[in-house]
């Protein structure tokens, strides 16, 4: 007969690991974020569509570097580009970028203020 009687926890659900490939193509992801300006870029193009010169001039930063970035941010599939004659408009390709973009931003302003701004009201 066991007289030992044990009150531990059942073990917790082991977490599914995601496929290589997935994880691989996030890396990916968060190398292109990892750019100051990509990440500003993305941040601009919430909801809304802009010119390389718009993007440009609203970064102080030259069109041609500002171009290498979005080419970047395209191969990413991270922005959609849209030709309007000689006009290129770049937005964000789905909710899911926009809200890869806000957390990862606001979960920044957690790290750098007792009351984040995205917390503050009026």
């Amino acid at each position: 007969m066991d007289t030992h009687t044990t009150d531990a926890a059942p073990p917790p659900p082991t977490a599914a690991v995601p496929p290589d490939v997935e994880l691989a193509h996030a890396v990916d992801v968060l190398r292109l974020l990892a750019d100051r300006t990509r990440l500003a870029v993305l941040a601009m193009l919430d909801g809304t569509e802009m010119s390389v010169t718009a993007i440009a001039e609203a970064l102080d930063r030259p069109v041609p570097a500002v171009s290498q970035h979005l080419a970047r941010l395209r191969a990413g599939r991270l922005v959609t580009a849209r030709r309007d004659g000689t006009t290129v408009w770049y937005g964000q390709p789905d909710e899911h970028v926009a809200a890869l973009v806000t957390n990862v931003l606001q979960h920044t302003e957690h790290a750098l203020y007792e009351t984040p701004p995205h917390h503050r009201t009026g």
